[in-house]
């Protein structure tokens, strides 16, 4: 969602904060500011659309700052303009906020503040935050950190904040609850970011706060306290990310670059962990547990978007390789409920971020019925990484592009190792069975590339439907969840409307909707449901609808009863999304460049889903 960039120290703040703003891009957002501290005096400038917007209207002043605050917004309270943009003033103008999150109860802390006089300038909860600790700080007469600390005890909600003020240019103070916030250390220099993508240009060195934590920069000093006090030693990690990976390297847009990084990303995530010609699995997170996973009654797995098709694929993997009930949920609906979990449950949370706010209290509400939690995640030092009792990193390396691509398989590719390694713990698929599956994973990567020798005539396809405005994707088995993932990805980035069903229900009303205009992707590559898919085919095609359909290289047969086949390698039919995905995001991406879009940041859509 919302992006944070803060910098105090010796070099010019405003490069350095304007540059991190455009490296948040990718997380989404309608407006942009920065604030600066500079002979005494606290200056906003914030504007609504792109931060180039911000920078054109910055050209040409003389800004020499070293310390600043900068952000990205995504409206939540107000309508995106230049008043509801971040940064925020306090009251008397001495403070300034940047914020992600939201803060629940702001209305009654608003009305509450006006009585006393205060008066607000914007729509925004975060407006009214920095309003409160102002007035917290006047009334109790103590120090900015301690209002802040008495402010947070009373707000309801997430946030990451950060604030700063004209009485004390040296000190910068920030927060969490719920929202990513992390710190960059350098030589008499610090970095705050939402995220490492702005900080990896100056330093490896990070300290990732905890909820509830809050940070102080005072006289080149970092400290941090929990709201009660205590003191905690920051813990510094190294970041394992390169300045490279979040680069374009030469691609026109980052989601075609990352696309085309998965035989690289999928072999990523088998790295260290899969070692087909010994015969060995290992899952350092995992190996401790593999006895309650073996165990388990039932495996719910919860996340949201894509990371849920991830989970559905995986519900197919661990009931057929590993015999065990398996229950796929959206968090965002799970977490209002009141589930049914017990404590031999296991709980799988899969989030690319590992910072999605559903998932995060899905996280919390399963644990406090005593359920053992695995994390699948991509982002070290995430939420969801320190929430869980265990998990595996996807290491599929940053992925810039909002649309999910190479998130989707890495998921795949570690959720298929845990029900292999599983399957074999429990001794319910042969010796033999599992050392083919550990083969077919080791050879996916190059599965992939070869998909990409289509890309051409994926792109010539995409030509001929730029101008639909519905899709339906079909597919069986495994590749149900597929035809759902490329759906989304066509609604994400083309802004076409696509819905994914399981072929089977098309005659339980889908059906109505076939025409000679209505283009159906058929995932329809040779597997136990071939027959019945192809008979799915042949009802589609009697209604006159115009049907592409990936299919498995060397089938002669579908080609003679499509309008538009495309060929992907022969796998497993138990590994066949992290192929038969592919083509299917190369048909977004292309459609959607050729309808003119912006197919890295589409529109009202945000990377990492931090707020409800």
């Amino acid at each position: 969602m919302c992006g944070i960039v803060a910098y105090i120290g010796n070099r010019k703040a405003y490069p350095l904060i304007l540059k991190g703003l455009k490296r948040l891009e990718y997380r989404g957002y309608d407006s942009s500011g920065i604030a600066l501290l500079e002979n005494n005096k606290l200056n906003i400038y914030k504007k609504k659309g792109k931060v180039a917007d911000l920078e054109g209207e910055l050209a040409g002043k003389d800004l020499q700052a070293t310390i600043g605050i900068g952000h990205t917004r995504w409206a939540t309270h107000g309508e995106p303009n230049d008043v509801n943009a971040h940064p925020h003033y306090s009251n008397n103008r001495k403070l300034s906020i940047i914020h992600n999150g939201i803060i629940e109860n702001y209305s009654s802390i608003k009305q509450n503040l006006i009585k006393k006089g205060h008066i607000f300038l914007s729509d925004t909860d975060t407006e009214v935050l920095i309003h409160f600790i102002e007035d917290i700080q006047w009334e109790t007469g103590g120090s900015l950190e301690s209002a802040v600390k008495l402010a947070l005890k009373e707000v309801v909600g997430a946030y990451a904040i950060v604030v700063m003020s004209v009485d004390n240019p040296r000190q910068l103070i920030a927060a969490r609850k719920g929202s990513p916030l992390v710190i960059g250390i350098g030589v008499d220099e610090y970095f705050f970011a939402s995220d490492a993508t702005p900080i990896i240009e100056y330093t490896k060195n990070v300290v990732y706060l905890d909820d509830y934590e809050v940070a102080v920069v005072n006289d080149g000093k970092l400290s941090i306290q929990n709201l009660d006090n205590t003191e905690t030693i920051p813990y510094i990690q190294k970041l394992e990310m390169e300045l490279d990976t979040i680069e374009k390297g030469g691609y026109e847009h980052f989601m075609i670059k990352e696309i085309f990084e998965q035989p690289r990303s999928i072999t990523d995530s088998m790295r260290g962990r899969l070692h087909a010609g010994e015969g060995q699995l290992l899952l350092g997170g995992l190996n401790n547990h593999l006895d309650n996973l073996a165990a388990a009654n039932r495996i719910v797995i919860v996340g949201c978007g894509t990371s849920w098709h991830a989970g559905l694929v995986a519900e197919y993997l661990f009931e057929e390789l590993a015999r065990v009930n398996v229950e796929v949920e959206y968090a965002s609906e799970f977490r209002y409920r009141n589930p049914v979990i017990n404590e031999n449950d296991i709980v799988i949370a899969i989030s690319q971020s590992g910072e999605t706010a559903d998932t995060l209290a899905a996280i919390e509400l399963a644990k406090s019925k005593g359920a053992t939690i695995f994390g699948v995640c991509n982002v070290v030092g995430s939420s969801i990484a320190r929430a869980t009792h265990a998990g595996a990193y996807t290491h599929a390396g940053p992925e810039i592009g909002v649309a999910s691509t190479k998130a989707f398989t890495a998921q795949v590719t570690v959720l298929a190792l845990m029900a292999i390694a599983v399957a074999k713990r429990k001794g319910t698929i042969s010796i033999e069975t599992y050392q083919e599956l550990l083969l077919e994973l080791e050879a996916i990567p190059a599965k992939v590339q070869k998909v990409f020798e289509n890309a051409s005539k994926i792109k010539e396809i995409a030509f001929i439907f730029t101008y639909a405005r519905n899709f339906i994707y079909l597919g069986r088995g495994l590749n149900f969840p597929v035809a759902l993932e490329g759906a989304l990805k066509l609604k994400e980035i083309s802004y076409i409307h696509a819905e994914g069903y399981p072929a089977a229900e098309m005659k339980h009303g889908p059906i109505a909707l076939i025409d000679e205009d209505m283009p159906v992707v058929f995932l329809a590559t040779k597997d136990s449901s071939y027959e019945k898919i192809v008979s799915n085919i042949q009802e589609v095609k009697a209604r006159k609808g115009r049907v592409i359909a990936i299919i498995t290289e060397g089938d002669t047969f579908i080609p003679g009863i499509v309008d538009f086949v495309i060929e992907v390698p022969k796998t497993h039919e138990l590994l066949t999304p992290l192929v038969s995905v592919i083509p299917l995001q190369l048909l977004s991406y292309y459609i959607a460049v050729m309808r003119g879009r912006n197919v890295d940041q589409p529109r009202n859509l945000a990377k990492s889903v931090t707020v409800e």
